[in-house]
This record gives C-alpha cells, sequence and structure tokens, in this order.
C-alpha cells in the first residue's frame, strides 16, 4: 500500500481515528507523517502508555466540583515518599505502596472509568469454582432482596428469598 500524502513511498505507518463512531484510515509514510506531526511509535514523539495513563488520570484538571475543604492535584503528597500527585499522573506510576492510601480519593473514579467498579471480582475457574460462583450469586441475590424490601415489593422479595434457600441447600448438599 502507498502513502496517501505522496503517493510515492509504501505507507509504513497506519493510523485509525475513531470520532464521534465515525472510523477514518490514515496510511502514510514515515517522512510524510513527520511532516503532518503525526506520532511515530518509537520515536521521541511516540505515543507511550505513561501518555496514556496521564490524560486519564487527569480527571478534574481545574479542581471543579471539588468541595472547598478537598485537596488539590498539587497539594496531594504521599507522607511516605514524598511523591505529588502530579508527579504520579506525569509517571503513571507510584512511588512505594503508601501512595494508594495518600492518592485513594482520586483512585476510585479512575478505576472505575477504566475497570467499572474498584472492587476485584477476578475469574473463577468452572472445575473447582461452583461454589464460589453460587455464593457470589446469593450475595447478588440479597442485595436485590433489601432493595426489593425497601421499595415495599414484598411479593417479588419473597421469590427472590426462597431462590436464596434453595442455592443456600445446594452448597450445603455439596
Amino acid at each position: 500500500m502507498l502513502c496517501q500524502e505522496c503517493g510515492k513511498r509504501p505507507a509504513t505507518l497506519h493510523f485509525t481515528k475513531i470520532v464521534n463512531g465515525e472510523k477514518t484510515e490514515f496510511h502514510f509514510c514515515e517522512t510524510c507523517a513527520r511532516e503532518k506531526g503525526e506520532l511515530i511509535p518509537g520515536t521521541s514523539n511516540g505515543f507511550s502508555i505513561h501518555s496514556l495513563l496521564s490524560g486519564l488520570l487527569d480527571l478534574d484538571p481545574a479542581g471543579k466540583g471539588q468541595s472547598p475543604g478537598a485537596k488539590t492535584a498539587q497539594s496531594l503528597r504521599c507522607e511516605e515518599c514524598g511523591m505529588t500527585y502530579s508527579q504520579f499522573s506525569k509517571l503513571g506510576r507510584f512511588g512505594c505502596s503508601s501512595c494508594y492510601k495518600y492518592f485513594s480519593d482520586r483512585l476510585d473514579p479512575l478505576f472505575k472509568r477504566v475497570h467499572g467498579g474498584t472492587s476485584h471480582v477476578g475469574k473463577v475457574p468452572k472445575r473447582s469454582g461452583g461454589r464460589i460462583q453460587i455464593k457470589r450469586q446469593i450475595d447478588e441475590l440479597k442485595k436485590e432482596l433489601q432493595m426489593r424490601i425497601v421499595q415495599e415489593e414484598f411479593e417479588t422479595a419473597a421469590e427472590i428469598r426462597d431462590q436464596i434457600r434453595e442455592l443456600e441447600k445446594s452448597i450445603a448438599q455439596e
């Protein structure tokens, strides 16, 4: 495939850009990409995972939405290693294990955005994980049961209660 810009050299860089669900593909040779100012992996202006993380970590750059007593990113500092939150956001990694504790207020929204939640559930092997999966299902049903009781949907709550009892019986029989 030839470069879309010059039409002379082979295209060695292939970019896919998705904006508002619309996909556009670009195919450039290295020379034309440099001239256009595109990022070239492996060079000084290339893409890095740290720049991606830095963008994700900058959740509230202007400090909007913070309560008056909340600490700003500049004032957050790990008391163990001395790393500031702004240093962490630039580097994309912590200085020590205590950084998790000192930056936790800022990390929870990040984890929710990236992983969809703040607790690790992991995968359970199908062979040996049947009991664990049933226990997780029981926990979910108990949460739903509480919600139905609060909403005064007692008939549905009774059905959920019965499901929980059946699952608990199946665990006891194993």
